[in-house]
């Protein structure tokens, strides 16, 4: 099995790529989708959705798991990554459609233990669960390898957390 995480994001899309190999998760590769504020912005779109296409047909991945987005305040930055997220999620969906999606906090409970873990320590223990030498970079990339290790932990309970 291969899962393909994606962190969204306008500037900077995280993705990680994690083969399931006798039971355990091994990371095949970790990135980012970067634009740039001097992209028009349907030009950072279309960046972002050629880049994912790119991506699935070069890994293959079996299944693909999204953070959701969640925004406390600023409108607009929220307004820019759903178009973002929307972008990749077209590519995704012209590919498979066995996506799903899991929530910050199911996401920092299932790798770190804790909810409301911060962001270095999801890193330290994304790096630990994969035996890495070194924290993954971007932090964006991290994540989005976090969100594929949650759902290799969550196994045969995944269909509760199909994208609908």
């Amino acid at each position: 099995m291969r899962i393909f995480g994606i962190d969204p994001g306008l500037a900077t899309m995280g993705f990680g790529i994690v083969d399931v190999v006798e039971h355990k998760p091994v990371l095949v590769k970790a990135g980012a989708v970067i634009t740039t504020p001097d992209m028009r912005m349907f030009e950072r779109l279309r960046k972002i959705n050629e880049d994912v296409r790119d991506l699935l047909t070069l890994y293959q991945p079996d299944e693909i798991v999204f953070e959701e987005l969640f925004f406390a305040r600023n409108v607009t930055t929220a307004l820019n990554v759903g178009a973002a997220r929307g972008s990749a999620l077209c590519a995704c969906a012209a590919y498979t459609d066995r996506i799903y999606e899991y929530t910050p906090m199911q996401i920092k409970q299932a790798v770190t233990g804790y909810g409301l873990a911060k962001k270095h320590d999801i890193q330290q223990m994304v790096k630990l669960m994969l035996k890495l030498p070194d924290i993954i970079r971007p932090d964006d990339a991290a994540d989005a390898v976090a969100a594929a290790l949650t759902h290799f932990n969550t196994g045969p309970m995944k269909a509760q957390f199909i994208m609908k």
